[in-house]
């Protein structure tokens, strides 16, 4: 197979041909991949994506989309009435980067300079979920758990050693966590009790409060690297 020069039209690029340049070509701008990590469990308005990324200007959201999209990363499209809203949404092939999230996380966590009570998303704290799962600790559990975090709404199921999230209503689930990821956090991986954060007002659960117990017992923050 002959190997073509490709011609890029504008942007700051690498210049390099090792795949992992190019893939910072295409997501390595600022803000660009927590872009994409908001559109993980599904499409968004640019208004939502705005309010869940803390300090991103409209200016530089819309130059994103615009370049993720210029790249085939993410696509828009209108929804059908009575929504009748644009909405952005990863392709299959952006789709496709979601592991990098799970091993670029598990990573940077291991840093002794990660600070943990800086701003966490919805989506940000359901993906950490995924990614510090440990699967020895669940064993047998078969848990459905909600996740009511403001506007947002996720079921968090475990079954069999796997874990598995979505956005979606949490009516049904057998315990409901109705909190804000801080408080969520504070929970699964700082210790708080469950019922001093009901008593301060941060968390209000419902259901089965022994499965809720120890569903926060399944997840681990790796251990820091040493200096």
């Amino acid at each position: 197979m002959k190997l073509e020069k490709v011609t890029h039209q504008s942007g700051r690029k690498y210049h390099d041909a090792c795949g992992a340049a190019h893939g910072l070509d295409l997501v390595g701008e600022r803000w660009a991949l927590l872009v994409m990590r908001e559109l993980m469990f599904g499409p968004r308005r640019f208004r939502d994506l705005r309010k869940d990324l803390c300090g991103l200007s409209a200016n530089v959201l819309t130059q994103r989309l615009e370049g993720l999209e210029a790249s085939g990363i993410i696509r828009r499209r209108k929804l059908p009435p009575p929504a009748s809203v644009q909405v952005y949404e990863l392709t299959d092939w952006g789709r496709e980067l979601k592991p990098l999230y799970a091993l670029l996380g598990h990573w940077a966590a291991r840093s002794p300079t990660h600070d943990p009570t800086l701003p966490l998303s919805p989506v940000s704290i359901v993906m950490s979920l995924e990614t510090m799962f440990d699967a020895d600790k669940a064993g047998d559990a078969r848990i459905d758990v909600g996740l009511a975090l403001g506007d947002d709404a996720f079921r968090v199921r475990v079954a069999d050693g796997v874990l598995t999230a979505e956005r979606a209503e949490v009516a049904g689930a057998e315990v409901v966590f109705d909190t804000q990821p801080p408080a969520l956090a504070d929970a699964i991986y700082g210790g708080a009790p469950l019922e001093a954060l009901e008593a301060e007002g941060l968390l209000t659960l419902t259901g089965d409060r022994d499965k809720a117990r120890r569903f926060t017992t399944f997840f681990d923050l790796p251990e820091k690297v040493s200096a």
